[in-house]
């Protein structure tokens, strides 16, 4: 049985290792199963919350040209953490006929993607709660939220242990001129136009 393999992280916090992982337990899988593995696709630091990932697209195509019959990841959340995607994900596959299977949920049917699909979305969900909760507090703190604005620098500085400190940012004179001359034309409108 002709297989394809499929990995993801999605964060830099994870490390590229992970991808490596996830395949060498997939092909120790299909070993077990006497399946060849015919191709593999990864993604590496791509949030599954979407399909606009190259390698899940090139999978895609493959599938639906008849490369292999089975894909074969650790766990459904790999290959997609949307409810809407994973559904359309898995109907594509069934009408390709190519079976999903993962490590953690065995074959995939029509009730691991509404169940998974579900705590998948509800994980989203959650993880964007706190990604917003994190950056108020570093906000709060006096740190930038994420970014580079014009109009600052970003302050380069390090820790007693050697760590970057991040999120520290310090005005650069010549761009903040920019932004005052702007939001002083801006504000001269409002006047003016307030005036009739």
């Amino acid at each position: 049985m002709r297989v394809a393999l499929y990995a993801r992280y999605s964060s830099d916090n994870q490390r590229d290792a992970s991808i490596e992982d996830q395949l060498r337990v997939c092909r120790l899988h299909a070993e077990k199963q006497g399946w060849t593995v015919v191709d593999s696709y990864t993604d590496r630091a791509i949030s599954g919350s979407s399909l606009l990932r190259p390698g899940i697209q090139e999978l895609i195509s493959d599938a639906m040209h008849g490369k292999f019959v089975v894909v074969l990841a650790e766990a459904m959340d790999r290959l997609s953490r949307d409810q809407e995607d994973i559904a359309g994900l898995f109907k594509r596959m069934a009408f390709g006929g190519v079976r999903i299977v993962t490590l953690s949920e065995g074959d995939v049917t029509h009730l691991h993607v509404g169940l998974k699909g579900t705590m998948n979305a509800l994980f989203l969900k959650d993880l964007a709660d706190k990604t917003r909760r994190g950056l108020r507090g570093r906000v709060e703190d006096g740190k930038s939220g994420g970014g580079l604005c014009f109009g600052y620098d970003v302050v380069k500085q390090f820790a007693s242990n050697g760590e970057p400190i991040r999120g520290d940012r310090t005005i650069n004179e010549a761009e903040a001129a920019v932004v005052r001359r702007i939001f002083g034309l801006h504000r001269r409108q409002v006047v003016a136009r307030h005036r009739f």
